[in-house]
């Protein structure tokens, strides 16, 4: 990063803010398996078809994902892999911050506990 010029970095602050929005890693996710059309995505989270649009057409900018026109339907795929490397590097990340703030709150509230029956 630090030989990247304002333009490039304001390039890749896009990119991380089309990753923060849940839905577009919902829909990320299932894509995971293969290529959906609008339909399929919107079934598989829940959301109405417009939703599901918008946020393709972000992820479609950021060149996260691609679409293939099959007749009246598009369907999208992945553009670039290793968002989902990234993405496992990230919640790995998160998995073991988590695990650790709940061993800590194990320790404190064993401590605690420890403390009050000696107390006694």
């Amino acid at each position: 990063m630090k030989n990247l010029d304002d333009d490039a970095l304001a390039l890749v602050a896009r990119y991380f803010a089309a990753l923060s929005v849940p839905m577009r890693l919902r829909i990320l996710r299932h894509l995971r398996d293969g290529e959906r059309n609008v339909g399929e995505i919107t079934a598989a989270t829940g959301c109405t078809q417009a939703n599901v649009s918008k946020h393709l057409a972000v992820l479609a900018q950021c060149g996260l994902v691609a679409k293939t026109q099959r007749g009246t339907s598009a369907y999208y795929h992945f553009a670039d892999e290793t968002v989902y490397r990234l993405c496992d590097l990230v919640c790995t990340q998160l998995d073991r911050r988590f695990t650790e703030q709940a061993a800590q709150r194990r320790a404190v509230g064993n401590a605690a506990r420890a403390a009050g029956q000696r107390g006694r």
